[in-house]
């Protein structure tokens, strides 16, 4: 009768490093890389749509203007991978451009007030005109007395 016992090979270890794969056919390396790998993806999209909407935010915590083309800007950034476009999204939200329209417009309101009150004034003379001041006498002419004759 042979009896065959599980005897250890002689150049075999009595421990067996955890990264290699266990006669159950579990991988703790290969899931600890694939867990590993999915937060790397995840974290650095998040880090790539966040460093994106730094415009975006720039402009919103300003209340902006141009927020629509900042984000417009950053968007065509973050589809088409062209950088240029981010830089001037970031440009656009840093910097305010000068307010030209609101001078404008409080000179066009000042016109046009003043204008109201040339008409009110027009207007008012044409509906109760002034009363004609009566032209000056004419400077009497002092009357000399009869008897004397200035010769």
């Amino acid at each position: 009768m042979s009896t065959s016992t599980a005897t250890t090979h002689a150049m075999a270890t009595g421990h067996i490093p955890g990264y290699l794969p266990g006669p159950d056919g579990s991988d703790p390396l290969f899931t600890a890389m694939t867990v590993i790998t999915i937060l790397l993806v995840l974290g650095i999209g998040s880090l790539y749509f966040k460093l994106h909407a730094i415009p975006e935010h720039m402009a919103h915590s300003d209340n902006h203007a141009q927020m629509q083309v900042i984000g417009i800007l950053a968007l065509l950034a973050l589809f088409t991978h062209n950088n240029i476009f981010w830089v001037i999204a970031l440009l656009v939200a840093a910097f305010r451009m000068p307010d030209f329209l609101s001078p404008l417009q409080s000179i066009a309101g000042s016109l046009e007030a003043l204008n109201q009150r040339v008409q009110a004034v027009e207007q008012e003379q044409v509906q109760d005109p002034a009363p004609v001041p009566d032209p000056a006498p004419a400077p009497q002419q002092t009357q000399q007395p009869q008897g004397e004759n200035n010769v």
